[in-house]
């Protein structure tokens, strides 16, 4: 996929965020995966949307993702070298005093997903 990949919310109903994942027409089948504190969501569903290059994404939220306070869900694009194409937060529990907390901990998750791309760039350009 390439940076013309995008993803659009649509909803989140029943326990499921729904979105809408546009790719080039020419591109493969989406490779998706969701990460919340660095495990990832099993059964997320990613189906083939009328029009073409047009796909519908479904991310089931596990009982056990929610606790208290802010758990934020990545979505990324395992063949775009990871690309973070979207994120979600569920708060839950002990309000947070502050919408600032979400951001730091959304920065968090992200910061953590560079810093394992460029071990991993690192490695990969030692062995060469």
């Amino acid at each position: 996929m390439t940076s013309q990949t995008t993803l659009t919310k649509t909803r989140l109903l029943d326990g499921k965020w729904e979105g809408v994942l546009t790719v080039p027409e020419t591109a493969p089948a989406p490779q998706i995966e969701v990460l919340v504190d660095d495990h990832r969501i099993e059964n997320v569903e990613v189906h083939a949307a009328e029009g073409t290059g047009r796909w519908t994404l479904r991310v089931p939220i596990p009982p056990e993702a929610i606790s208290d306070g802010m758990q934020v869900f990545v979505i990324r694009d395992r063949a775009d070298e990871n690309r973070v194409l979207n994120s979600f937060c569920i708060l839950a529990g002990e309000m947070l005093s502050d919408t600032l907390q979400a951001e730091v901990t959304l920065l968090r998750a992200e910061l953590d997903m560079l810093k394992r791309a460029f071990r991993r760039h690192c490695v990969e350009s030692g062995d060469a």
